[in-house]
């Protein structure tokens, strides 16, 4: 048994806490910037940091074997250097995206992450080691109310529904049909609680690779259309742009100064130019864990929000 801090107290925070809780005998704490009386109330430690405070992360994390970050920016550049200094062994950076390696300079989309990398590469002389968990899209993104109605991705500008590749409610899609090599434009997608599941269960693994890779499912944005299609029962309108078209795009959001649609673009070309795919999952061969498929996931949330609707409605 091995005490683990989980940093951060959004939705898929959360799904890990739950997966610690019920499926493993690990101690935990959740630090948070402020008091949360909801998780508190589940039994869960709840520890308020200060990010600014150096003194008081190290107080915090003393006795921890392993961190699982959630949060991204200055914060996380704090956190690394107090686990360091605090003889954490294992430090999970706020990744849980697409392959690291496939992200280029200057990136738009990085929010501190590169930094946050290398600031862990610099530590490794201290003996804390860091493992990237990429699991490519998560399913949330097409859920209802997207990943916002689950915690995360608030303040990604990509975090309501519709907001990224399909809007499965209004049956509309705007996709990057081929690459710019004229090739299908595929990507990797796994759902928040599956991630949660795979990380728990890798913590009983000897040893960790410098990146473990897992999905759910591995399909072109065309399938991912056509499975929402026949979930519908309809076509969708449906948009499909060229990488030129959608940099055109890209350029009028900024001329316009709409930052919101200029990130959703950016997310469009990552995805165009295959930022969320990998072939290799190689957790996913290590871990008997049977993650959820999309095509049952999409219709598992969206039968669920249809029956919500139907109770909510007035008159009945």
């Amino acid at each position: 048994m091995i005490k683990i801090a989980i940093v951060g107290t959004n939705g898929l925070a959360q799904y890990i806490a739950n997966s610690l809780a019920t499926q493993s005998s690990h101690q935990f704490v959740i630090l948070s910037r402020r008091p949360n009386p909801g998780l508190t109330a589940k039994g869960w430690q709840v520890l308020t940091v200060d990010y600014s405070n150096s003194a008081d992360l190290r107080f915090k994390l003393a006795g921890v074997d392993t961190v699982i970050s959630t949060i991204s920016g200055t914060p996380q550049l704090a956190l690394i250097d107090a686990s360091a200094a605090a003889h954490v062994r294992r430090f999970v950076p706020s990744e849980f995206g697409g392959p690291p390696s496939l992200r280029p300079q200057n990136d738009l989309l990085d929010r501190s992450h590169r930094a946050a990398i290398l600031r862990l590469h610099q530590l490794e002389p201290t003996g804390m080691r860091f493992t990237i968990f990429t699991c490519g899209i998560l399913y949330e993104r097409f859920a209802p109310g997207g990943m916002a109605a689950s915690q995360i991705g608030l303040h990604s500008d990509i975090g309501q529904e519709g907001d990224y590749l399909m809007d499965f409610r209004r049956r509309r899609a705007q996709i990057p049909h081929m690459s710019s090599a004229g090739h299908p434009v595929t990507v990797c997608m796994t759902s928040a609680h599956d991630v949660a599941r795979f990380v728990i269960a890798a913590l009983g693994l000897p040893t960790w690779p410098r990146e473990f890779r897992l999905r759910g499912d591995r399909m072109s944005v065309r399938d991912i259309i056509a499975i929402a299609e026949t979930i519908q029962g309809r076509s969708f309108e449906t948009s499909a742009y060229t990488r030129s078209s959608l940099q055109d795009a890209l350029t009028y959001a900024r001329a316009v100064s709409d930052r919101r649609r200029e990130i959703q673009n950016h997310h469009l070309i990552a995805t165009a130019e295959g930022r969320f795919d990998f072939a290799n999952a190689n957790l996913n061969h290590l871990i008997a864990i049977q993650p959820e498929r999309f095509r049952d996931y999409l219709v598992r949330v969206w039968s669920a929000a249809g029956s919500r609707d139907r109770r909510q409605a007035p008159g009945q």
